[in-house]
């Protein structure tokens, strides 16, 4: 079992920066690939990014945040960040992490077997 803890949410003004974490206790987390969803209100949930268990170069992000998210993780602290700049109002939703004991990194929901509880974000225009 993982559990995994979000942070690092809040209300920010377009253009702003904030850092999302993902705190993970329980099983060696260094093994599972780690994902951002997020989930706007009246939509359905969708990948964000996603980062393999050596957080090499397999890191994937959806279209509309390349070049503005950046996804890292640090095993020593069981942690993985989604450091988000240049927000926009449509960045605004409840965001996600989750997890998977694969070797590849995963993109779709069915895949991941942990998640948290969520982070706000709000960005305001």
């Amino acid at each position: 079992q993982v559990q995994l803890v979000e942070s690092g949410g809040g209300l920010v003004q377009a253009g702003g920066s904030l850092r999302l974490s993902c705190a993970a206790s329980g099983r060696t987390f260094s093994s599972y690939a780690v994902g951002w969803f997020r989930q706007a209100p009246g939509k359905e949930r969708e990948f964000v990014a996603a980062i393999s268990w050596s957080g090499g170069g397999d890191i994937y992000y959806r279209d509309s945040v390349k070049g503005r998210f950046t996804i890292s993780r640090d095993n020593a602290k069981n942690t993985v960040y989604l450091q988000m700049n240049s927000l926009k109002p449509e960045d605004t939703a409840v965001y996600y992490c989750a997890a998977a004991e694969v070797v590849y990194v995963p993109v779709l929901e069915p895949h991941y077997d942990y998640w948290g509880q969520g982070t706000r974000v709000t960005v305001s225009s």
